[in-house]
């Protein structure tokens, strides 16, 4: 049985926060359940594991993320690049991202999601646009945008 709520617990209340935020940036057209739909199950490259290093580089990062936070089974940073702002995550097992994701479901968003790796940018396009170099698929929460974005 999963215990998102565990989760959660472990994770740093403002980097939550950030990570809810940006993700919830994102405007959308109408409720966006065809597009989630779509974006979800149309063919991407093959998302690799990636450090929050890598995932910056990757990204455009114009410094190294600034690391926001480190539990038992995930490290989270932050960075911006010349055309957005960033959340970045990594992990160390595909369970703990799936409980991670889950339970950040709960408060809206939408996340570029790899191999044990998820970001969120503001604003959205740049996580469509990266999702055809680093592959991954876009997750959306069927609660619309995070709370703290309305």
């Amino acid at each position: 049985m999963r215990r998102p709520v565990r989760r959660l617990l472990g994770v740093p209340v403002c980097a939550l926060t950030a990570a809810l935020l940006l993700a919830g940036c994102g405007g959308g057209s109408g409720d966006g359940g065809e597009e989630r739909t779509a974006a979800s199950k149309s063919a991407a490259p093959t998302a690799r594991p990636m450090t929050l290093e890598a995932m910056g580089k990757a990204v455009g990062c114009t410094t190294a993320p600034q690391e926001a936070g480190k539990t038992l089974d995930f490290r989270q940073g932050v960075c911006k690049s010349a055309h957005a702002q960033f959340v970045l995550l990594t992990f160390d097992t595909a369970e703990g991202q799936r409980d991670w994701l889950d339970t950040a479901m709960i408060y809206g968003g939408v996340y570029l999601v790899g191999d044990r790796w998820v970001l969120s940018a503001d604003p959205r396009s740049e996580m469509e646009k990266l999702r055809g170099e680093l592959g991954g698929k876009i997750e959306e929460s069927p609660y619309g945008a995070s709370p703290a974005a309305s």
